[in-house]
């Protein structure tokens, strides 16, 4: 079941337990963050305003009431200057606010989830299967509901859990 009328942004104030995100591309630099990521590449300081993110207050608060965000990020290395940038700046800002992170690293070995896209799920509740252009810039997002198809992305999620070490132990190993 689809539904049009969600919202993905306010399902982030409205969930009760956890949050899930599954990251499969290499680039999502056409998505938000397009002045942060030009001065990651010009080896400038964060600008002040991608500090303090309005992603940042969102995780805080969730965090803050008890509820969990987490997510996988399927890579592959070398990474590609955006990977470097995410990881870099964006997962260690998130994670002091209390989101957790996850590598899948398939430099090594095959993708175990291939046709996964990316997606947020909600309490096992609710998916938001998220579409990219071949730039990663973000299209719109795809809501389900239906038990097989809320089966299929815990599949995903718990696949891709099996198969990830926590951010911090693979960039111990393989960060910059």
């Amino acid at each position: 079941m689809t539904e049009s009328s969600k919202n993905l942004g306010a399902m982030f104030a409205e969930f009760k337990r956890e949050a899930f995100r599954l990251e499969t591309l290499d680039d999502y630099g056409q998505s938000g963050g397009v002045d942060a990521y030009r001065a990651f590449l010009a080896g400038e300081e964060q600008p002040e305003g991608y500090r303090t993110a309005g992603w940042v207050t969102t995780v805080a608060d969730a965090t803050g009431a008890g509820k969990r965000l987490y997510r996988v990020h399927i890579v592959s290395r070398p990474l590609t200057d955006y990977l470097r940038f995410e990881l870099a700046w964006g997962y260690h800002r998130n994670m002091a606010a209390g989101e957790e992170f996850f590598i899948l690293d398939t430099t090594d070995q095959p993708n175990p989830i291939p046709e996964a896209p990316d997606f947020w799920a909600f309490d096992d509740e609710s998916v938001a299967a998220m579409s990219y252009d071949g730039f990663g810039k973000y299209l719109g997002v795809e809501w389900y509901e239906d038990d097989e198809r809320l089966a299929e992305f815990q599949r995903y999620r718990d696949t891709a859990l099996a198969h990830a070490v926590p951010f911090t132990e693979w960039w111990a190993a393989f960060g910059e």
